[in-house]
């Protein structure tokens, strides 16, 4: 039995209840404008208040950032490098601070959290030992043409509340080794550890080179429409992205966007039930099946969709529901308020149309607490399966042909990823390899590297993050042309 969150210790070494935190804007730490309290979602109480940014403050941390361009980007690339290393550094040294900031914030287990954080220092290095060197495209008699790869500028950065630090981490990086400079905004529900980080190493970032700004739920739309951001590197939902590709339009910013998913899960016929099972559970409902790239639609064939159904069923009946910080717990609550609501709903839509073989109730306790549902019977034309289900709510569904699950996993307007699982690994790739999706994998999901390419299809995205792919997208392609005649 989980113990009761009143009486959890979060073990920080302080109290976030007392703590002032505060913005970083030109290398300085600045109370807000404004502040807001800071919910943990496993008790639906305040543990900490977080400083929140007015106009005047962004137009302050934009101005330094793009006073800081011009020494930034000549600054050698070793040195920028070297100084995200450190950063890499800071995160390693202060993980267990970190993760439990997240923790209580974003209501996680505690493992998922040290992960995160853990994942945010391996990226920075990556980054940090990754170059773009110029290339020569032409050296003859008549000419020497050499592609660089210059900075953009300033980076406005937009991060979502399912994986605060990392995605903050994995935005800056790469946008500082390129040499831009950068102001982030964290979301609202979920700033307190990307403002800790932001005061941790305020130290070694050169001054107005990494901003960090509060919101209180409006500051979106400022960072985005305001004429000192060059770019605009922003992970959320669809329908925001389509506002921010929008307000970027009229200076032609330039746009990452990781967006929404409804990634499908095809199991074939010849698959181990209990491993594939197990995959599928653990990647359709980590961090409380907020994840974009989660497996959100599960596909069997008749022949084996009972037993599969039947054993993620079971896996999900024996999560236990608690707080993060308390080692018993295998899942944690939904973020917020508005995520609970959402879930309520599908657990509605979930009773009416389908059969619910685990869960299927919101827990009466204090906190956003969701039990881990399946259902299965569900048609396909149910909001369960036609729209993302960000949360712990997953739907499996028979399917009799493969090219029948293949044609109902592509009937979507998402596109970020899939994955099949079956024994035959070559069959399992060439199913895989028809999948309209950003990443394809094979008897896994959610493998995400700083090596490899990661962006969605179709209303899933625009861009790439991670690899050279995504430091080039911190880039602008700068053709050097010198005549030899």
């Amino acid at each position: 039995m989980s113990i009761d969150a009143a009486i959890i210790d979060p073990g920080l070494g302080f109290d976030p209840a007392t703590k002032i935190f505060t913005q970083l804007i030109d290398g300085q730490p600045v109370r807000g404008a404004g502040e807001i309290p800071v919910v943990d979602p496993a008790s639906d109480a305040p543990f900490a208040t977080a400083p929140t940014a007015n106009a005047e403050q962004l137009d302050l941390a934009v101005a330094a950032a793009r006073r800081a361009t011009t020494s930034w980007r000549r600054t050698g690339w070793d040195e920028r490098a070297a100084i995200v290393g450190k950063v890499a550094d800071i995160l390693e040294a202060n993980l267990e601070v970190l993760a439990r900031l997240t923790t209580l914030e974003q209501g996680k287990p505690l493992a998922e959290a040290r992960d995160d954080v853990q994942w945010a220092a391996d990226f920075a290095r990556h980054f940090a030992a990754t170059r773009l060197d110029p290339k020569v495209a032409r050296d003859d008699e008549d000419a020497y043409v050499e592609i660089r790869y210059d900075p953009i500028g300033v980076v406005g950065a937009i991060c979502p509340w399912n994986f605060p630090l990392f995605q903050a981490v994995y935005k800056l990086a790469p946008a500082l080794v390129t040499g831009n400079t950068m102001v982030l905004k964290p979301a609202p529900t979920t700033p307190i550890a990307t403002l800790y980080f932001a005061e941790l190493i305020a130290e070694v970032v050169p001054a107005g080179v990494f901003n960090v700004v509060g919101d209180s739920g409006d500051l979106g739309r400022l960072l985005t429409d305001h004429p000192g951001i060059d770019k605009v590197s922003f992970t959320g939902s669809t329908a925001v992205g389509r506002r921010v590709m929008a307000a970027s339009a009229p200076r032609l910013k330039r746009l990452t966007l990781e967006l929404g998913g409804n990634d499908a899960a095809i199991v074939l016929e010849d698959a181990d039930i209990e491993k594939a099972a197990k995959g599928i559970y653990t990647w359709s409902f980590a961090n409380a099946g907020q994840v974009c790239v989660s497996i959100k639609r599960i596909y069997a064939p008749a022949s084996i969709y009972d037993d599969l159904a039947s054993e993620v069923a079971r896996l999900a009946s024996a999560t236990n529901l608690g707080h993060g910080l308390d080692p018993a717990t295998g899942m944690g609550p939904v973020q917020n308020s508005r995520q609970y609501s959402a879930a309520a709903e599908w657990l509605r839509l979930a009773a009416a149309h389908g059969k619910v073989i685990a869960g299927g109730s919101l827990e009466e306790r204090p906190g956003y607490f969701v039990q881990p549902t399946v259902v299965r019977d569900i048609t396909e034309d149910n909001p369960l399966l036609t729209e993302e289900t960000f949360g712990p709510v997953r739907s499996i569904v028979k399917y009799d042909d493969v090219e029948d699950a293949l044609a109902r996993a592509n009937n979507t307007p998402y596109g970020l990823g899939g994955s099949v699982w079956g024994t035959d690994v070559e069959r399992a790739t060439a199913v895989a390899s028809r999948l309209e999706t950003g990443t394809s994998w094979v008897n896994h999901h959610f493998a995400l590297t700083p090596d490899v390419p990661f962006g969605g299809h179709k209303q899933s995205g625009m861009g790439v993050e991670f690899g050279t792919e995504g430091l080039q997208e911190f880039t602008e392609i700068h053709v050097v042309n010198v005549s030899r005649s």
